[in-house]
């Protein structure tokens, strides 16, 4: 019998992904998802995505949806079924610009906003969970080097230079 998996080649079976800094966000980001998905349903009725948008809107760091889509590195499209959801459960309204009869803001109920109240100590207890055992200066230190990864980012992507591949 013969195995239907082929040998994969040495690029592959060499590569340490365990050791992929951009696999260890990724896994760190899922897990703080969940976490966060896991307390928000079950205290608030809405996943962290949708925690997340509430809480977004409330601070009036994102008031449209296309502000949305950029934070998140969602399509419109993503952004809007969301908005839709939201709306549809009474959390969320659509609210025509007067200035500007094109944009249209998001804005929150009364019941939208309390989710949206309730999130920081969800955010708080989850990143505390998952940071027990790090001393505030390593706490400290790992935002320090996460806004440098997310400013480099913007660097990129302003940059027409492609980067070097990650070790």
């Amino acid at each position: 019998m013969t195995d239907p998996t082929p040998t994969p080649p040495p690029e592959v079976r060499d590569y340490d992904l365990g050791e992929s800094v951009g696999y260890l966000i990724t896994r760190v980001k899922s897990t703080m998802s969940n976490m966060v998905t896991q307390r928000a349903v079950a205290e608030l009725g809405v996943t962290s995505q949708q925690a997340s948008i509430l809480f977004m809107v409330a601070s009036g760091k994102c008031l449209l949806a296309a502000e949305l889509a950029r934070e998140y590195g969602i399509d419109a499209s993503a952004v809007t079924r969301l908005v839709d959801r939201l709306e549809k459960r009474g959390l969320l309204k659509r609210v025509r610009s007067s200035e500007d009869r094109r944009a249209v803001h998001l804005a929150l109920t009364p019941e939208g906003l309390a989710i949206a109240a309730r999130m920081p100590a969800i955010f708080r207890s989850v990143t505390e969970h998952l940071s027990a055992g790090f001393t505030p200066e390593e706490v400290g230190f790992l935002k320090s080097m996460l806004r440098r990864i997310l400013s480099n980012s913007c660097e990129a992507s302003q940059s027409s230079t492609p980067n070097p591949p990650e070790n």
